[in-house]
């Protein structure tokens, strides 16, 4: 194994890292649908009020 492979390895893991931390901060502050800017502002319970492809449900109240 050379030093590009290992310089590959190392960009992999800080990514997949990356993301792993962004999902568990998301997630931790409350955010249901990671990845939709309206997801914290919904009144129901579901979260999100963006109406994106990775949301289950539709909410079309936000808090003011």
């Amino acid at each position: 194994m050379g030093l590009v492979d290992v310089i590959v390895i190392i960009v992999l893991l800080l990514i997949v890292g990356g993301a792993s931390y962004y999902i568990w901060r998301s997630k931790k502050s409350g955010r249901k649908c990671i990845g939709c800017p309206d997801s914290a502002s919904c009144k129901s319970s579901g979260g999100c009020a963006c109406h994106c492809q990775s949301c289950t449900h539709n909410c079309d109240e936000k808090e003011d």
